[in-house]
């Protein structure tokens, strides 16, 4: 192992790094046991064992792509770069060539790895940190798939503090991950004890006061009325108070049938009381967690969009007279200032925490942004506190930070240009910040794997404490034993498992030889996030990613494809779009060819009459005569793609190029496009117009009788054409 600058490692560090040596291992380490210093060990080892290779680190964010390249940086002397999306493809290109140590976000190593920029047969250690999300469809899972087919010496570390307390996720895990050992330890273990930091854990019960008690009767009433109706159509056993998770589960099986083609209006009711109840157990959470201030936005927000939208779930709520009477005693409690009783005991922590150590670092964390913002703002009322918020990146209508500036922040942070972080979510994973006196969740989390990791930013040089805010008779009180729970199972299930574990390496799928003779396949750069891209590339399919000017794919000289999730489709009627790209795919290729994606119901994912639909179809494929497919995900439509390319590329035709811009109009199809702007002119009615009056300029110079005496033309139609024609434009 090459020596590392100004590092000692711990006896339970080196214990697991043979683990990792032999073996793809999943680390499981409390936050602030060193996970870091495991990879780095590691990284270490494999660069002298394989001096030409290069270690590639991925963490699902920014920020810590960063973070761990500022660690590595203090302890290794090699070339190390961070690749972004901000740098250009050949500049990316060049800072991987040039460097040893590589760090990135998955999503854009993803990028990267399809259109063969990057060789990951050079990678001799491939890290993925908080390797919990190596689930589903994130880009761990592909990546760790194609690093397992093509590197030469292969070795894959996963770091987390928490994996989860599910059997079947965990096994997902090491699955996708190619995992074959286990090393798990925790803060009782007889090899870690000694380096550990005493940290206290508190649940400090808060009690609602009677007027909270008042509201909350009556939001529970509202929400009963629809679990009695919810029972007598037969999707709940009985109307006693259910989670807002399980009115979520019984929705989306009521979406499911819908989309299997049953059609009842029992069944359509039933999907309008399931959107109600859902509603109204976000206001009971919201009071019974977070206070008076964050239900009054909420009511406001729900009366706002009964007057504005056509859905009845909403407009039934705001009419009850449950709801009605929660808004108009929220509305009297916010007059009078009267907020949730976690705030004046939270103040009281923090004050406490202040006043007794001068230079103490908190950290506060809370579920919901606004009422993040709230705290921050209470907080910074007391003397000698200065609160921060610490947000994800902005959403609509919300606060957010770049995460630039979440980096600035989490620096200052630990330099002590302020003592309080108020974080989001966003803060439970990888903040680095060696010291923090107390951790205060303002509300219980239910996930394990949350649960661990706002624990984990305290205790860890010194003496550190916990304090889990807990309302008594609510939600809070559920989720606390729920974490409680699952922690101890993760555990044992993570124990089992280890023993359990058989190593599998000689079982590796195949090596991907180089991209030769292969299909070729142009995508667009922005099609990236459907997720075809990858399973084409899994496919052995040589991938060119650029941005394409018309359509998502490019399979020859003469097929063009336009790829439509179910609901994207719909949305692209609705607003237009659609019609102008059929139209441009029609002109640019010989052979075009529209792909629809998905299994949802195309007449009920939006609320758009069933008739708009199938007139578009019509359209499509009649006017412009380009053939529909249905694909059932981006897995059959990669299957697609690639059955028609090989029937394209046969003989060789692989060497075709696409054009850096849109065909240009022929004269004909630049009148008609001029022609189609006057109002209610559509294709088949401007070339009418064209073949009466034989071009542009005597269309537009035509009487209100001449324009009538075209088909389809009549007074009011003339009438609205003569008025843009003639009018002065005013600025």
């Amino acid at each position: 192992m090459n020596q590392l600058k100004g590092f000692t490692p711990r006896l339970y560090q080196e214990t697991i790094l043979n683990t990792c040596v032999r073996n793809n291992t999943l680390v499981v380490l409390p936050t602030g046991m060193g996970k870091t210093a495991i990879a780095l060990m590691l990284a270490s080892h494999r660069l002298s064992s394989y001096p030409n290779s290069k270690i590639l680190f991925l963490a699902p964010t920014k920020p810590l792509v960063a973070q761990h390249m500022t660690s590595f940086k203090k302890c290794m002397d090699v070339s190390m770069t961070v690749l972004t999306g901000e740098i250009s493809p050949e500049k990316r290109e060049q800072l991987w060539k040039d460097s040893t140590i590589i760090f990135s976000t998955p999503q854009g190593m993803s990028n990267d790895i399809i259109n063969n920029r990057i060789k990951l047969e050079e990678v001799s250690c491939l890290i993925l940190d908080e390797i919990h999300r190596c689930t589903g469809d994130y880009d761990y899972k592909w990546i760790c798939e194609q690093y397992d087919k093509r590197a030469k010496y292969s070795r894959i570390l996963g770091l987390t503090a928490s994996p989860g307390s599910d059997m079947a996720k965990v096994l997902e895990i090491c699955k996708n991950a190619y995992i074959d050992e286990i090393e798990v330890r925790t803060h009782d273990d007889p090899d870690v004890k000694p380096y550990m930091q005493e940290t206290e854990l508190d649940y400090v019960n808060v009690e609602l006061t009677p007027d909270f008690k008042t509201v909350q009767k009556f939001i529970k009433d509202c929400l009963k009325e629809r679990l009695k109706e919810m029972k007598q159509y037969g999707y709940l056993n009985n109307s006693s108070m259910v989670s807002r998770k399980e009115l979520l589960d019984i929705q989306g099986s009521l979406h499911k049938r819908i989309a299997q083609g049953e059609k009842s209006p029992e069944l359509w009711k039933a999907v309008s009381i399931s959107a109600e109840g859902i509603k109204i157990q976000h206001a009971l959470d919201l009071l019974e967690t977070q206070g008076i201030s964050a239900l009054k936005q909420y009511f406001e927000k729900l009366i706002e969009e009964s007057e504005t939208t056509k859905t009845k779930a909403t407009k039934r709520i705001v009419a009850d007279p449950n709801f009605l009477a929660a808004n108009a005693m929220t509305l009297r409690l916010f007059e009078e200032g009267i907020e949730h009783p976690k705030i004046a005991v939270l103040k009281d922590m923090v004050k406490g925490i202040v006043d007794g150590k001068k230079d103490a670092k908190i950290i506060v964390f809370n579920n919901y942004r606004d009422s993040a913002l709230k705290l921050t703002n209470e907080l910074n009322m007391l003397e000698g506190v200065s609160a921060k918020l610490f947000v994800g990146q902005m959403k609509k209508k919300e606060t957010g930070l770049k995460q630039k500036d979440q980096i600035i922040m989490l620096q200052e942070f630990r330099e002590a240009k302020f003592n309080c972080l108020v974080s989001s979510s966003v803060g439970e994973e990888g903040i680095d910040i060696p010291s923090v006196d107390m951790v205060i969740f303002y509300e219980p989390v239910s996930s394990a794997i949350r649960h661990i990791q706002r624990k984990g930013r305290t205790g860890r040089l010194e003496k550190g404490a916990v304090k889990i805010l807990v309302t008594k008779g609510t939600i809070d009180e559920a989720y606390r034993w729920t974490s409680f729970h699952k922690e101890k199972k993760m555990y044992s299930v993570l124990y089992e498992l280890k023993k359990k574990m058989v190593t599998d390496s000689d079982k590796r799928q195949h090596k991907i030889s180089d991209f030769d003779d292969k299909l070729k396949i142009f995508a667009d750069s922005r099609e990236q996030y459907g997720g075809v891209g990858k399973e084409l590339v899994s496919r052995g399919v040589e991938v060119k990613m650029q941005q394409l000017f018309v359509g998502d794919f490019i399979l020859s000289d003469r097929v063009g494809v336009e790829r439509k999730e179910v609901r994207d489709f719909v949305d692209s009627i609705i607003d237009q779009r659609l019609m102008q790209q059929a139209k441009e795919l029609k002109q640019n290729f010989e052979k075009p060819l529209i792909i629809i994606e998905g299994t949802d119901d195309l007449y009920s994912v939006r609320n758009i009459h069933p008739n708009a639909i199938r007139g578009m179809l019509a359209a499509i494929t009649v006017s412009f005569g380009i053939p529909i497919v249905y694909t059932k995900n981006p897995s059959d439509t990669a299957e697609l793609l690639i059955v028609i390319a090989k029937r394209e590329q046969e003989g060789g035709k692989n060497d075709f190029m696409i054009r850096s811009e849109k065909k240009p109009l022929t004269l004909h199809e630049q009148q008609e496009f001029i022609v189609q702007s006057l109002p209610n002119v559509g294709s088949l009615l401007s070339k009418e117009l064209l073949l009466k009056f034989g071009n542009v300029k005597a269309i537009m110079n035509a009487s209100h009788e001449e324009l009538k005496e075209v088909d389809k033309i009549g007074l009011k139609k003339a009438e609205e054409i003569r008025k843009v024609v003639d009018e002065d434009y005013l600025s």
